[in-house]
C-alpha cells in the first residue's frame, strides 16, 4: 500500500494506492472536508453515516478503515476509507457546489 496526498482545490485529501485491487482510496473525512468547508468534517461524516444507516444503506459500514497520518500531528490513525465507487456514492449525499468538479478530478 502506497500513500499519497493528493491536491483539489488546494486542499490535501489523503489517498493509498492498493497494488493488489489496483484501486486508490480516499479518507472520507478529507473528501467531506473539501465538498463541505465544515470546520468538522468528522463530525459531518459521523451524522451522515448515521443518517445513511438510518437510511438503511450499507455504504457507511461498507467503509474500510486504513492507518493514514493526521494532517495535524503527524500520527498515523485508523481512518475511513473508500475506494472510487464508494467515494461517488458518498459524495451523492452531500449538497455541495464542488460536487461535479470535484467529480471530474476524481475521473483523472
Amino acid at each position: 500500500m502506497d500513500n499519497k496526498i493528493q491536491i483539489f482545490e488546494d486542499k490535501r485529501i489523503r489517498t493509498v494506492w492498493n497494488e493488489e485491487t489496483e484501486e486508490w482510496y480516499f479518507s472520507v473525512v478529507d473528501v467531506i472536508g473539501v465538498l463541505t468547508d465544515s470546520p468538522n468534517p468528522r463530525k459531518y461524516w459521523s451524522v451522515l453515516k448515521t443518517r445513511l444507516k438510518k437510511e438503511g444503506n450499507e455504504l457507511a459500514t461498507n467503509c474500510s478503515q486504513l492507518k493514514l497520518k493526521s494532517h495535524t500531528d503527524g500520527k498515523s490513525y485508523k481512518t475511513d476509507v473508500a475506494d472510487t465507487e464508494q467515494l461517488l456514492r458518498i459524495i451523492q449525499s452531500i449538497p455541495s457546489p464542488k460536487a461535479e468538479p470535484f467529480k471530474l478530478w476524481l475521473a483523472q
